[in-house]
């Protein structure tokens, strides 16, 4: 996969999902979703199945982050695969707890 930026647009290629690019680090990443990698928005979806071990799906609306926190991906079109980066599972990104107001 290319080199990431702020904006991008993918899709998976054995599911209904699309996201985009929130933040990422600089280098080439190899994000996939449902086991199989992600392709441009543009692109044509392979077809295939989603693999058993990525098919926790995604939600509408909702933000995947890596452990690192530098990879931050939104969810523009929920599905049934589940976002990885180079194998490691993304995780919701948890609201901000705000403070008290007493």
């Amino acid at each position: 996969m290319a080199e990431l930026k702020a904006g991008t647009r993918m899709k998976s290629a054995v599911c209904a999902t699309e996201v985009m690019v929130i933040a990422a680090p600089a280098g080439s990443l190899d994000i996939t979703c449902g086991g199989a990698a992600m392709v441009g928005s543009a692109e044509e979806a392979g077809g295939g199945s989603v693999d058993a071990a990525f098919a926790e799906g995604t939600l509408l609306g909702k933000r995947y982050v890596n452990q690192a926190g530098d990879l931050e991906l939104l969810c523009v079109k929920p599905g049934d695969g589940s976002l990885a980066l180079d194998g490691e599972t993304l995780v919701l990104k948890e609201a901000k707890a705000l403070p008290s107001s007493d």
